[in-house]
């Protein structure tokens, strides 16, 4: 029954944190060693926990990696929006937005890859990479100041596009730059278009 306990713990407690080791092991696994390395088996053997415990939560491979995938996305989705809440000023907005992506796919590289890499190897993310892609658009679009409704659209989606491929290459070791400098061109990159937005 869920509302028994164990030393102070209730099952639906500890399955939880189960969960959690196993999203956990799927980001280290995926956001290190890409999407081959990611089985049930190695997955349990990251998390210490047998293959009763992977299958108490998730029905499969893909689920999991779903689930990681979903997690890191909603901390960016998260990320972006807080870092734009209450500033009005452009450059500001904008500043506070690229330091908060960095700040998150930088410091933790893993995170950088299962958002941004990870999609582009593993069939399980190729749609829901397709999901996200909206969501940071309309946020993206949300930030642009010029234009009309679908101007500022079209802006977003080459935005979100060429901010992509951009933090693409500085992951996968193409771009070799310092933090600082990939913080100052995305800026630029968002402010500049933004701009475009109002002709």
């Amino acid at each position: 029954m869920p509302g028994r306990t164990w030393a102070g713990t209730t099952l639906d407690d500890r399955k939880a944190q189960r969960r959690a080791q196993l999203v956990a092991a799927g980001l280290d696994l995926l956001g290190t060693q890409g999407s081959a390395a990611v089985s049930v088996r190695a997955l349990c053997r990251s998390a210490k926990l047998t293959e009763r415990y992977f299958y108490e939560s998730f029905a499969d491979r893909e689920s999991l990696v779903s689930a990681v995938y979903d997690e890191v996305g909603d901390q960016a989705r998260q990320a972006l929006a807080d870092a734009v809440a209450g500033s009005e000023e452009p450059r500001l907005r904008a500043e506070r937005a690229v330091a908060a992506f960095v700040e998150l796919i930088v410091d933790d590289p893993r995170k950088g890859r299962v958002l941004l890499l990870a999609p582009l190897t593993d069939p399980a993310l190729t749609q829901r990479g397709l999901y996200l892609m909206p969501a940071f658009t309309a946020l993206v679009g949300q930030q642009l100041s010029h234009g009309d409704e679908t101007g500022r659209q079209l802006v977003a989606i080459g935005l979100v596009g060429a901010l992509s491929n951009v933090f693409i290459a500085y992951l996968d070791g193409t771009l070799q730059v310092s933090r600082e400098r990939l913080v100052e061109h995305c800026v630029q990159l968002v402010l500049g278009a933004d701009a475009f937005g109002a002709h």
